[in-house]
């Protein structure tokens, strides 16, 4: 799958496309269903599938820290849907010039005169365009007359409530991932490179792959978890800490994973990290005894887990 960064992107198809345009985070149930749909339209008509979405978000740049935080990053949202069998991720900066852009020049713009798109699917929720005046109807009339497909796909529910981005939220805040990986569909993930830390937990015994977190996050704390990409076959079980580590006044946010029985360095490594189930909360602990001592307890609590799940712990 390629990604395309600008509208005037040569990675975007010249002759026409199936698009589907919205944030789509975390790639829920709902959104893999929409990804579904679109897939089969390309095949159907023969064209290369496109997904639309933005960076920041729309919510991001309008409300700041106020906004919702995300649950995927662009590149774990790159990843997941490649593996859906989309052609091209384009993602367009959402600024001031793209915020005042009216529905109908967006339209024209981006929809007729660049993509050529043939077939347009949307949430049944989708909003665009200057002030959100742009709609469904809208782009039902603007295709008719310009002679492009649009449908409208409904929400998906599971257990009598709307699958959505916000519940995923919600769930993730709970720490209840058994509930957050049946609305994903798997284990809420996370992807960064490894970069070199302060080296304290390799003094301690738990050497850590450290990632970088520049969001804002839907869930902190401890948690077994399983790692990709860290070595040359299967996934790797550890425990991971994922926030500001209160003991040693962190101040910026990391993803701090000590994986078990593993001794290779690998700075620089672009991994995955797949959130199994949330063991505590970070703690601010009275002296680093006291927090040595709890990760002990975590790292063993960890293995159990992964092994009861079925991982090698």
């Amino acid at each position: 799958m390629k990604i395309a960064r600008s509208i005037n992107s040569h990675r975007l198809p010249a002759d026409g496309c199936v698009l589907t345009i919205g944030n789509f985070d975390g790639v829920h149930l709902g959104h893999q269903k929409i990804m579904n749909q679109l897939v089969s339209a390309g095949k159907r008509l023969q064209l290369p599938t496109v997904v639309m979405t933005f960076e920041p978000g729309p919510d991001e740049y309008f409300q700041g820290e106020r906004a919702a935080p995300r649950i995927t990053s662009v590149g774990t949202r790159y990843c997941i849907l490649r593996d859906q069998g989309i052609h091209v991720m384009l993602v367009l900066p959402f600024n001031r010039r793209l915020a005042q852009t009216s529905a109908t020049s967006f339209i024209d713009r981006f929809l007729l005169e660049r993509l050529r798109a043939k077939y347009v699917l949307v949430g049944d929720d989708f909003r665009f365009g200057q002030g959100r005046k742009g709609d469904f109807s809208l782009l039902k009339k603007r295709g008719r007359a310009a002679g492009f497909d649009v449908e409208n796909f409904q929400t998906v529910t599971m257990h009598g409530a709307r699958v959505s981005s916000t519940r995923v939220r919600k769930h993730l805040r709970q720490g209840d991932l058994e509930t957050v990986r049946n609305l994903l569909g798997r284990n809420m993930q996370m992807m960064g490179r490894v970069t070199h830390g302060d080296k304290r937990g390799r003094q301690w015994g738990f050497p850590t792959l450290n990632i970088p977190v520049r969001r804002k996050l839907p869930m902190t704390g401890v948690f077994a978890v399983r790692v990709d990409g860290a070595g040359p076959d299967l996934a790797v079980p550890g425990v991971a800490n994922l926030g500001r580590r209160p003991t040693v006044d962190g101040l910026k946010t990391l993803l701090e994973v000590h994986l078990f029985d593993f001794k290779s360095e690998i700075y620089g490594k672009r991994i995955c990290v797949e959130f199994v189930q949330k063991i505590r909360d970070e703690q601010k602990f009275s002296s680093f005894d006291d927090l040595k001592s709890q990760i002990a307890k975590d790292c063993s609590r960890a293995r159990k887990i992964l092994n009861r799940q079925g991982g090698n712990g």
